[in-house]
């Protein structure tokens, strides 16, 4: 199931959230041009600024931040900012313009912290916003479990348009990234992967922040 929209309207322009996904944009322009002119230098930049678990040892925490913003890919950048752009923009109208941005990057160390927990010895850089993003996923799921989302469906060779409650389409979603991670657990990640505990870390972190950041009341639905 991939997410075209939801039915939740905001009642203000969602600001942090589009600054976010234009900060992530230009940071990968900065990076595939990088890897264009020079390849081991922009390898090299994701060794530094990437999360790699065994090295916070060394004290290299600056990571937990600098890799939020870093992707692996154009498919990476477009998936993660187009789920933050659906889901943003109601937790932001939610928490606030300030406290979204706040609420975001805190997910997103929550999140690099799961990873690092999940996988201390990896050497493996992790990049992506994904663990803050997945923070909002859990953020949206609380707000407004009675949401519905328009979702493309594959069905064989054709592609299916159906209206699904958030709570199923979020849930689906929580599933698969825990059934992920405990198969994760038994394997060494020497050979990099998904870093499938960033988005379980930052679901429950989203989960459980939003009260504690007070929240306005919801808005009710676009029925």
């Amino acid at each position: 199931m991939f997410p075209i929209r939801d039915d939740v309207p905001s009642r203000t322009y969602p600001y942090a959230t589009l600054g976010l996904i234009i900060l992530n944009t230009f940071i990968f322009i900065l990076q595939f041009g990088h890897r264009m002119s020079d390849p081991a230098g922009a390898a090299g930049a994701i060794a530094s600024f990437g999360m790699v678990p065994a090295r916070v040892a060394e004290g290299r925490l600056w990571p937990f931040l600098t890799s939020m913003f870093m992707h692996g890919g154009w498919f990476h950048l477009i998936g993660n900012m187009w789920y933050l752009w659906i889901f943003g923009d109601n937790v932001e109208d939610r928490l606030g313009h300030a406290k979204f941005i706040v609420f975001y990057v805190a997910c997103g160390l929550l999140g690099n912290l799961g990873h690092f927990l999940s996988s201390p010895g990896s050497a493996v850089p992790a990049i992506g916003a994904s663990g803050a993003i997945a923070g909002v996923l859990g953020a949206y799921i609380i707000s407004y479990p009675r949401a519905r989302i328009l979702v493309v469906i594959p069905l064989f060779v054709f592609l299916h348009l159906m209206s699904v409650p958030a709570m199923l389409v979020l849930g689906f979603w929580f599933i698969i990234q825990l059934a992920s991670g405990a198969i994760s657990l038994g394997q060494s990640g020497a050979h990099g992967g998904v870093a499938w505990w960033a988005h379980i870390g930052g679901f429950l972190a989203g989960m459980a922040l939003l009260n504690v950041m007070r929240p306005r009341p919801r808005l009710l639905y676009r029925r």
